[in-house]
């Protein structure tokens, strides 16, 4: 994931933006032929979406989830998630590949949430961390003064419950 940053940080990102949540959900391990060419499919949009970044796409962060691969999308637009969801070669084959050989089987589940996130409507923190997630996608920068507490990255104000450390 790469080298840590010490102290605590956070993100900023400039307006709205959506959050997509994707993964799978291998219900028999022994069918790597129905979840192994997801995951491959995964990986190729995963890199034309890196290559393209005008289509809105603003990075992914990666997790095993407890049967499967799940990944955090950021984009800047919904519109733009969907028409790539709509136009891209290597999704819509996916989908149908997916429905054609895997869907019906079982062996294989799939899931996806989108999230709409308004401006300044989010709040995380870093601790210790490799530059991740949405700071990744936006900006990230120290978790001090207006950035010190959630409540106050979310526009708040109150005093730290704990403080924080000096080291930091």
């Amino acid at each position: 994931m790469g080298k840590f940053v010490a102290g605590r940080h956070t993100a900023e990102m400039e307006g709205p933006f959506v959050v997509f949540v994707i993964g799978l959900h291998i219900n028999n391990w022994l069918a790597v032929h129905q979840w192994l060419p997801i995951i491959q499919a995964m990986n190729r949009m995963l890199r034309e979406l890196y290559q393209n970044r005008e289509l809105g796409f603003l990075d992914a962060a990666f997790f095993w989830g407890g049967r499967g691969p799940v990944m955090i999308q950021y984009w800047r637009s919904y519109d733009q998630l969907e028409q790539y969801a709509r136009g891209s070669a290597a999704h819509l084959n996916a989908w149908r590949d997916f429905n054609k050989k895997a869907a019906r089987m079982g062996k294989v589940g799939f899931f996806h949430e989108t999230y709409l996130v308004e401006d300044g409507r989010y709040e995380c923190m870093y601790v210790n961390m490799p530059v991740y997630g949405l700071a990744k996608a936006g900006k990230h920068v120290p978790a001090v003064g207006a950035r010190e507490t959630a409540r106050r990255r979310l526009g708040g104000q109150n005093e730290p419950a704990v403080p924080t450390p000096d080291a930091f």
